[in-house]
């Protein structure tokens, strides 16, 4: 544990696919765990970054760029979805946890952290790698917003590395008009998702670009095995209601059935991952760029 951090409790619930996309609210219980890094000592309020890991659990990645932040003096809450809930990864499966029902966590903590003496309610910002991008978006969806986030408090920015935009909710179009930024490994179908378009257009943010690792790697790609399972589902499995997309989306027709699957086109049972200096830089410049616009940081 670092100086000047402490573990906070999180209280929250575990839904299934089926039941957040019908709006259900009541889950199973988990108690999940952050840790706090406060960057310097004293009584004054400060912004906070809420860090959500992607299906690899919470790694040197989040750590390194919990430090990234703390340099800037904003706080940083390093928040672990799995452990509370007996998940070592979900790399190879990811129907362990639903990515969306990582967005009730996310507003857990923001709800935590909003009465915490040193953090400025006001600026409370969320940011997610992959797996952990999803909630980092979507909790600027109204429609989410309105079901799992009972506190007035909402966030200040969002921001998804490398955001999987391979499937369309109902009403993404609908979000709170906060300030996001997002990058993605699908750019053309993230051009597609209506969600990222109205985020763009609510927030006038800009739209990072790196598609690499985000903390330094071997240069050497790296094969991951059954990286993409979760797109993998078999076509009968897809209801007779689903409206294919031309690249990777699907979009079901009726509110009381689930809003959306993701479809197998251009799955793969692996993928390659190397690292990128150049890409790596630009993104780490581009967030710290957009905190500091975003809570006003002094130079």
């Amino acid at each position: 544990m670092s100086p000047g951090s402490s573990f906070k409790p999180i209280q929250t619930v575990t839904l299934k696919t089926q039941q957040i996309l019908t709006g259900e609210t009541k889950g199973a219980p988990a108690t999940l765990a952050g840790e706090l890094r406060i960057p310097k000592p004293g009584s004054d309020r400060l912004p906070v970054v809420v860090l959500i890991h992607g299906s690899g659990g919470v790694g040197g990645n989040v750590d390194a760029w919990a430090k990234e932040i703390n340099s800037l003096g904003v706080a940083a809450f390093i928040l672990d979805t799995f452990s509370g809930r007996g998940i070592v990864s979900t790399v190879s499966d990811q129907s362990q946890l639903d990515s969306l029902a990582m967005v009730i966590d996310a507003y857990r903590a923001l709800s935590m952290l909003a009465q915490h003496p040193r953090i400025d309610p006001a600026r409370i910002a969320v940011m997610g790698f992959s797996k952990g991008a999803v909630p980092a978006v979507y909790s600027s969806n109204e429609r989410f917003r309105k079901l799992y986030n009972p506190a007035k408090v909402s966030f200040a920015a969002h921001i998804g590395l490398y955001t999987p935009c391979n499937v369309q909710y109902r009403d993404d179009d609908k979000v709170t008009g906060r300030r996001s930024a997002s990058s993605t490994a699908l750019p053309t179908t993230m051009s597609r998702s209506p969600h990222a378009a109205a985020m763009s257009s609510a927030s006038n943010a800009r739209a990072l670009t790196s598609r690499s690792p985000n903390i330094p790697m071997p240069t050497t790609p790296t094969t991951v095995r059954h990286s993409l399972s979760a797109f993998r589902i078999p076509r009968r499995k897809r209801p007779a209601t689903a409206l294919c997309g031309r690249a990777t989306m699907a979009k079901y027709s009726t509110p009381r059935q689930a809003q959306s699957i993701p479809l197998p086109i251009h799955a793969s049972s692996t993928a390659h991952v190397g690292f990128n200096q150049a890409a790596y830089q630009a993104t780490v410049k581009a967030v710290r760029e957009f905190l500091a616009a975003t809570f006003k940081l002094s130079s």
